[in-house]
């Protein structure tokens, strides 16, 4: 309870500083509704975002999964070869300076407007972060245990597999933290490029039928799967950290 003291304090400042600038303001609904106005959107619509916000969720869920599978692989790999991580890490760092919303209309048109589409850019968008963090921690890997395991004779997948890797499981672990923040991100511009479902999408409805109050309610439901994912996997990161000291 002590957890949630904080969070909820912060939640009902914002809220409560969001109602008194309406006030002040005296800004129109349709620029910008009142608390009270989004949460009754949010009460008659509540079917009608769940539908949405389970799409949406499927995307995001599936692109970190996969994401973060070929993020570690990807790790592992480049330290096992240090020179194709030499050719390949600058690629890899070029690919990020390519802006996010320039490879969704691509992405859409050869996958289509489906969920594909957004699973991959949901995987883009995570790939790098996964995969630099886990790396890193890979290659940090303190020298005296590895003279240690050269010492005794250990091959190189026993050094990978019972040194290096349980040594960057803290590194791993913040890549995903930060992997849950962006694979929102990557679904939800997926979904505004090309989408029939999903909250991206809900969204982009909502502001074009001038109705800002579903439009704020859809972009609430969205902050909170992503806060929810994010504690889900630092919670699940926690415990790839601790199970690996314990190794």
């Amino acid at each position: 309870m002590n957890r949630l003291r904080y969070p909820l304090c912060a939640a009902l400042i914002g809220i409560g500083l969001w109602q008194v600038l309406v006030w002040i303001t005296g800004v129109p609904h349709f620029i910008l509704p009142a608390p009270h106005r989004v949460a009754l959107a949010a009460f008659e619509n509540r079917a009608l975002i769940f539908e949405h916000a389970l799409v949406t969720t499927t995307e995001v869920v599936l692109g970190l999964l996969i994401g973060a599978v070929l993020g570690a692989l990807t790790a592992i790999q480049l330290a096992a070869a240090p020179k194709l991580a030499r050719m390949v890490l600058p690629l890899l760092v070029f690919t990020q300076a390519v802006p996010v919303f320039a490879l969704a209309p691509i992405l859409t048109l050869w996958f289509g407007y489906g969920i594909a589409s957004k699973i991959v850019m949901a995987v883009l968008i995570i790939y790098f972060p996964v995969t630099g963090a886990f790396f890193d921690g890979l290659m940090r890997t303190p020298q005296g245990l590895l003279d240690l395991a050269k010492t005794v004779g250990a091959q190189k997948t026993q050094v990978m597999l019972r040194i290096k890797i349980p040594y960057a499981v803290p590194s791993l672990a913040s890549g995903l933290k930060l992997a849950a923040v962006y694979a929102p991100i990557g679904a939800v511009i997926g979904e505004w490029v090309g989408a029939s479902k999903g909250l991206g999408y809900l969204m982009l409805l909502a502001n074009g039928r001038a109705k800002t109050d579903l439009m704020f309610a859809s972009l609430i439901v969205l902050a909170l799967l992503t806060v929810m994912l994010h504690r889900a996997i630092g919670a699940l990161a926690d415990r790839m950290t601790d199970m690996a000291q314990v190794d």
